[in-house]
């Protein structure tokens, strides 16, 4: 199944900034938001789970890798909807 993915705010403000301060993190966030697109499963995004906190509406949130095995990898942090076929991408940030 295909997903549109929206961004929140917060989540559009880090990707306008990195596309200015950093765009090699840009290009792989780029690549991770198509790739949740066309395949939310792949194993590449190594989609789990995140249990500390939930969407709006009390929705799972999920986290997909941007990176791995980098200092400071980023990660997308996002859930589904707010309707059928739509993830809602809540933060795109570094891993502490």
């Amino acid at each position: 199944m295909n997903y549109t993915v929206i961004l929140s705010t917060d989540a559009r403000n880090t990707y306008n900034r990195l596309a200015v301060e950093n765009r090699s993190k840009y290009n792989k966030v780029r690549k991770t938001l198509g790739l949740m697109e066309t395949n939310i499963r792949s194993s590449s995004l190594k989609t789990h789970e995140y249990a500390y906190f939930s969407g709006p509406n009390g929705e799972k949130v999920y986290t997909a890798y941007v990176e791995n095995k980098t200092p400071a990898a980023y990660r997308v942090f996002w859930y589904y909807g707010p309707e059928h076929g739509v993830i809602t991408v809540i933060a795109i940030t570094p891993h502490a």
